[in-house]
């Protein structure tokens, strides 16, 4: 089976989406930074470190210090399709991202967002 073109997209390409998204509603670049920090566990310095390098969604999510146990409790709809119901990991992983930053977007408060 064919790899997905998204995984093979470098992450730097979609995150000025995040922060452009974010920024239309009010909300701000420091917190799509700690929404993907609480996500994937990266410290802020190598999460700019995976931007600068290009890094695909694949490896950014493989190589991810440490996947948040409770992104699992983020539930909805995102392009059409249940989060919860993706089977493919690395897709879920970049749709519970893109939920995430819907959320944001929305005026969610932060510890919703952040499953607190």
């Amino acid at each position: 089976m064919a790899k997905h073109k998204i995984f093979t997209m470098s992450v730097a390409k979609v995150y000025p989406h995040y922060i452009t998204k974010a920024e239309n509603k009010g909300r701000t670049k420091e917190e799509v930074d700690e929404i993907i920090r609480w996500l994937t566990g990266y410290s802020q310095e190598a999460l700019e470190a995976q931007l600068e390098k290009q890094t695909d969604f694949e490896i950014f999510f493989t190589e991810a210090p440490q996947l948040n146990p409770s992104r699992t409790l983020i539930k909805g709809v995102i392009c059409g399709v249940r989060v919860e119901d993706i089977e493919e990991p690395t897709m879920q992983e970049i749709r519970y991202l893109d939920k995430l930053i819907d959320e944001l977007a929305k005026g969610k408060v932060m510890e919703k967002i952040l499953r607190k």
